[in-house]
């Protein structure tokens, strides 16, 4: 059984520029994802999809490999993973390289460890999956969620749930945006992050972040400290 992690980092970010390498708390973010797969010692090679000069350079120093250069066609803004997890599984093949798992580990998911990624791959094989998930709860029943209209009025979007009780609205959940542990052979059918046969790995809200600008980074920066001290203590 051959698993091949993959951290997909382009270089053009927009919202924070050069996020993928920007220093967070002392090095560079991608690192953090990186250290998380060699320390799981679960995968066969760890490599990270660029484009960009500086991210290879990064990365290699970081312990991962980069045996090629993704597409100019799968590093737009618009660039979705599948498409670039299908790219890299399919370079791999050209080099006579073959793998029945991938981890596709996104660049700044700061708070992966190695024992998350040994725990999805037990699940994976123990349930015989197609993927494992990291997910969250959300805080708040989205039954219960709100909307503002153009005329700047709010309402709910759904009104029949005004006077239920929140422990009887069903809980709901959300992709965590850190990690998608796929089995190759669906993946290459179906070509989605979210395949038919796939089992959730919950995660606590206090070890998931979305950075996607600013503010998300320092709250990250936030999180990343208390949760680090709160261990040790």
């Amino acid at each position: 059984m051959k698993i091949l992690a993959i951290i997909p980092a382009r270089g053009g970010s927009k919202r924070i520029p050069r996020k993928n390498i920007k220093s967070f708390l002392g090095q560079p973010i991608i690192k953090y994802s990186i250290d998380a797969a060699k320390e799981s010692a679960i995968f066969d090679e760890i490599m990270v999809s660029t484009d960009d000069l500086e991210i290879e350079e990064v990365a290699k120093s970081s312990g991962a490999v980069v045996p090629f250069l993704r597409s100019k066609e799968n590093s737009t803004d618009r660039s979705a993973t599948a498409p670039v997890l299908e790219e890299v599984i399919l370079e791999y093949k050209k080099l006579g390289k073959d793998f029945d798992y991938i981890c596709c580990i996104y660049p700044t998911a700061i708070f992966v460890t190695g024992e998350r990624l040994r725990l999805a791959k037990q699940m994976i094989l123990d349930k015989d999956a197609d993927a494992v998930i990291p997910v969250m709860r959300f805080g708040y029943p989205i039954q219960r969620a709100l909307k503002i209209k153009e005329d700047g009025k709010v309402e709910m979007f759904w009104p029949e749930n005004y006077s239920a009780r929140s422990q009887d609205l069903g809980s709901a959940y959300h992709d965590c945006g850190q990690f998608y542990f796929l089995k190759v052979s669906n993946f290459l059918k179906q070509k989605v992050l979210f395949p038919k046969l796939s089992v959730p790995l919950e995660v606590p809200e206090s070890e998931a972040q979305d950075i996607d600008n600013e503010e998300d980074w320092k709250l990250a920066e936030i999180k990343f400290n208390l949760l680090k001290n709160y261990k040790r203590s």
